[in-house]
């Protein structure tokens, strides 16, 4: 049974392509971490815990929201209710129209 804020949806685990958490071990997910536009415009952290922190320019936290990955594929639910999507393709994050790097 998930634990009392996932319950809440407060925590989305990252979870593989059989729904199993993989953020559970000491070692996080290879998506986790900070993925940022060549111009260094908007960077995505992407949270051991299911989260997502987006800032753009100077206004941090821009989108914030929950993701899943599926194999490579990412699915987003920004705290709005907003969806969106990425897929990670030879280390670059392709999120809807936009390119992120690994920083």
């Amino acid at each position: 049974m998930p634990d009392t804020q996932e319950r809440r949806g407060l925590v989305t685990p990252v979870r593989d392509r059989d729904g199993g958490a993989m953020n559970t071990n000491a070692t996080p997910h290879p998506f986790v971490g900070m993925w940022v536009t060549a111009d260094g415009h908007i960077r995505q952290e992407l949270l051991p815990d299911g989260r997502y922190d987006e800032a753009r320019g100077n206004r941090r936290s821009a989108y914030t929201g929950s993701y899943t990955v599926t194999g490579n594929h990412i699915d987003y639910i920004d705290d709005t209710g907003f969806t969106a999507t990425g897929d990670v393709r030879d280390g670059v994050l392709h999120h809807e129209h936009l390119v992120l790097y690994r920083a």
